[in-house]
């Protein structure tokens, strides 16, 4: 069964490949965000990730099954919907990523450091990204339900609303340059307005997601870091404190949106 699903979605990588070799010119908008819509190889990454969270790693030789995510010990089900969120037990507000790398390190003895300083797709950040794409398939279809009632969520709140209108770079952009009214876009890709509630869940109901010209997987935490690169500004840190906030920012602005994890894109 496993075996015609990897199939089926490498079939689907495929006719997605192609579609993003065709023009705007030549494609109407709605067809092509269909025919992404058709089929999403981030199920390889899912399986990978499930395969993970039950595998015996580290100097701790344990698996992932006791993970915190919020919900309880070893409780997937809906718990992506709920983060970023505050954790007593660290202290901290945390997304999804740097709660993964927590419980890598707590349970596995796996340094957080291995994450950090590691490179995208390669060791252990690349095992992140798929234990992200397990966790989230968990809550497709869910309402986001972000508990903004935490002083420390609403410090994070704050300061993640000043990060997205924030300019700097030597192009002198913000989030909001691109995500700050309708009707933009960069070629075929439409840009949510993520001021708006609509959009905001839109936008951050997406991520992570599969990107089908690339062939790579892209956490939240990873799409922030490009919008970084992109603004030609100072990159930020791997689950550093800004992305979080930025997280909190647009997941608390879609707050009662249906988060649609993992997101396929161009």
């Amino acid at each position: 069964m496993r075996q015609k699903t990897i199939a089926a979605v490498l079939g689907a990588a495929s006719v997605l490949a192609t579609a993003t070799a065709v023009t705007a010119q030549d494609l109407n908008f709605d067809e092509y965000r269909q025919m992404l819509a058709d089929g999403n190889p981030a199920e390889l990454f899912e399986m990978e990730g499930e395969e993970l969270w039950r595998t015996a790693r580290g100097p701790k030789n344990a698996t992932l099954e006791q993970c915190d995510l919020g919900l309880g010990p070893g409780v997937v089900e809906g718990a992506a919907a709920q983060m970023p969120r505050y954790f007593a037990d660290t202290g901290k507000v945390q997304d999804l990523e740097s709660r993964l790398m927590t419980c890598m390190e707590t349970l596995q003895g796996i340094p957080s450091a291995e994450v950090i300083n590691g490179k995208f797709r390669q060791g252990e950040r690349g095992k992140i990204a798929s234990l992200v794409a397990y966790v989230v398939t968990h809550s497709n279809g869910k309402p986001i339900a972000v508990d903004l009632s935490h002083p420390k969520m609403k410090e994070m709140y704050a300061m993640g609303e000043k990060a997205f209108f924030y300019r700097a770079g030597a192009m002198d952009f913000s989030c909001a340059s691109c995500h700050g009214e309708d009707g933009k876009r960069i070629r075929a890709t439409s840009l949510p307005n993520i001021t708006t509630a609509k959009c905001a869940a839109e936008g951050w109901g997406s991520w992570p997601a599969y990107r089908v010209s690339n062939s790579q997987f892209w956490t939240m935490q990873h799409r922030l870091w490009d919008c970084f690169r992109q603004q030609r500004t100072a990159e930020p840190i791997f689950a550093s404190d800004v992305t979080i906030a930025l997280s909190v920012f647009m997941a608390g602005k879609g707050n009662g949106g249906q988060a649609v994890w993992p997101g396929v894109k161009r």
